[in-house]
């Protein structure tokens, strides 16, 4: 008969720990910071250009 043998993913599920909710708390802040500062780096980087074109544009009728 066949050696019989252990599932690896049974004992990595098995090592897993609960993580503390400070930790978890922390991460999600974090997460959220990035995304915020992604987020107006999208918004300037967008409208540049029509801004540039309307500061050129007042600067020349003056």
């Amino acid at each position: 008969m066949a050696k019989k043998h252990k599932n690896p993913f049974k004992e990595l599920e098995a090592s897993l720990h609960e993580v503390p909710p400070e930790m978890k708390q922390k991460v999600m802040n974090d997460i959220a910071a990035a995304k915020l500062i992604m987020d107006m780096a999208s918004l300037f980087s967008i409208n540049l250009g029509g801004a540039l074109r309307k500061l050129f544009r007042t600067l020349g009728e003056n």
